[in-house]
């Protein structure tokens, strides 16, 4: 009987040996690797005698503030159009209505000029927003004026607004 058990605990100790070598030795080389790769991605720490040079580095700047001018001349809306509509409007491209498509823009135009407004300016489908680009919100209106009025629409081109 123990000659039994002894054959027992020497096979279990087989598969055990031979379970540790397939699966898991293999999974810990995997944990390896990857945790060896990912240190290379984090940001190193900033290590110098300088302790000035040290904060500056800790709180260097993330962003930029971009100052317009705002006397420049207000951009129409065919100038709005060609330089940031046209590249989807006027070839239709990612299901965007073609410019000058009465039957695509119809639909559209009944739903009022608000309603393009806010779409043009906060996205929709596959248009990302365009407020806050290369253009002030009314050059918006203007580009979204233009392209509505080439299908049929008879929207009146926004004005600059007044300074304050």
């Amino acid at each position: 009987m123990s000659h039994d058990n002894h054959d027992q605990s020497h096979s279990t100790s087989q598969v055990f040996s031979s379970t540790m070598k397939t699966f898991v030795l293999p999974v810990l080389v995997v944990v390896g690797l990857v945790a060896y790769i990912a240190a290379s991605f984090r940001p190193q720490v900033v290590t110098t005698s300088n302790p000035n040079e040290a904060v500056e580095a800790r709180i260097q700047k993330v962003g930029a503030v971009e100052i317009k001018d705002a006397n420049r001349a207000a951009r129409s809306g065919e100038e709005v159009f060609k330089a940031q509509c046209s590249t989807c409007h006027a070839t239709g491209a990612a299901g965007s209505p073609k410019f000058g498509d009465a039957a695509a823009w119809g639909p559209r135009i009944a739903k009022g000029f608000d309603a393009l407004m806010t779409s043009a300016l906060k996205g929709k489908g596959n248009m990302g927003p365009q407020g806050g680009g290369n253009f002030e919100d009314y050059e918006v209106g203007r580009g979204v004026a233009y392209m509505a009025n080439a299908a049929g629409a008879k929207f009146a081109e926004p004005k600059k607004p007044e300074a304050k």
